[in-house]
């Protein structure tokens, strides 16, 4: 055999000494050459594909987590979504119930528009989610415009309870009340139309609220008297004065002093006759007092 068509495996220690030896043909050693590279190509592959999918691995870790932070943040979205939602309805029942006294048609035209429906879906945010936000917003808004047409009205409502004579002039007992009762001589009975408050001679009378001071002088029946105008059909009578602190066309705040107690006019001791006219009529003064 032609030894050149023949291959040789020389296995040596390392001291150099031949262990084994292997002959074997040209087409054997092709044969394993060839299978050698189809060897080496096919671990290029498979290594090649192995860093390709940890790649793809670690890609589909941080594809989950952030997947899950996504679910998280829906859920949490439309947890909120709800609670708005919620605060909004009562909004509007607080509106109801302060715009109630008003009348029904004092309070703002309302839109016929509404947040209500299904909450989003928690595993997806879309269009509807969108309209959720819109409606919500165009909801906030419109309670925005009710809380802005609210504070015009509690601001002129509030100017009008200013001009109400809704404090005590002078602290004491009422002596008399408002109403039918016995006339001073004891012989009949007489309309009185106001209420007289026990005080010492020299008490301070100050203004139940703000107004301008309509008269202030001496009447027969009530003695050194003053009458405060308020506004709104309003007046307010003080009678039995011992000391004026006030004059005709002076304008008064809530507090403002404007006399002091007597026993001046016709009556039988020391103490405030005080009159609430509405329109011309005396009315109960008890009505107005608050505090």
């Amino acid at each position: 055999m032609d030894r050149r068509r023949q291959f040789s495996l020389l296995i040596v220690r390392g001291d150099g000494v031949r262990v084994l030896r292997f002959n074997f043909g040209r087409p054997v050693a092709i044969g394993l050459l060839v299978s050698l590279g189809v060897l080496v190509l096919g671990l290029g592959a498979l290594a090649g594909d192995y860093v390709q999918l940890r790649d793809l691995t670690r890609d589909a870790v941080g594809f989950s987590k952030r997947l899950t932070e996504q679910q998280q943040f829906i859920d949490s979205f439309n947890g909120r979504i709800a609670e708005l939602r919620t605060e909004v309805a009562g909004w509007r029942e607080l509106h109801a119930r302060i715009w109630e006294p008003f009348g029904p048609d004092a309070s703002p035209k309302r839109k016929k528009t509404g947040i209500g429906g299904a909450a989003v879906a928690a595993d997806r945010v879309g269009p509807s989610a969108a309209d959720e936000l819109n409606r919500l917003a165009e909801s906030v808004m419109e309670e925005g415009n009710n809380l802005r047409s609210l504070e015009q009205m509690i601001s002129r409502a509030a100017k009008a309870l200013a001009s109400l004579p809704s404090r005590w002039p002078v602290q004491g007992a009422v002596n008399s009340e408002f109403g039918t009762r016995t006339s001073l001589g004891g012989k009949a009975r007489e309309f009185h139309g106001g209420i007289d408050i026990g005080a010492e001679r020299g008490t301070l009378i100050r203004a139940p609220a703000s107004g301008t001071v309509a008269f202030a002088g001496t009447q027969a029946e009530y003695g050194i008297t003053v009458i405060l105008d308020h506004g709104q059909d309003i007046r307010t009578v003080y009678g039995h004065l011992s000391k004026l602190h006030v004059k005709a066309g002076q304008t008064v705040e809530r507090g403002t002093l404007i006399g002091l107690t007597g026993n001046t006019g016709r009556s039988t001791g020391p103490h405030l006759h005080y009159e609430v006219l509405v329109k011309g009529q005396p009315v109960n003064p008890r009505a107005y007092l608050w505090n």
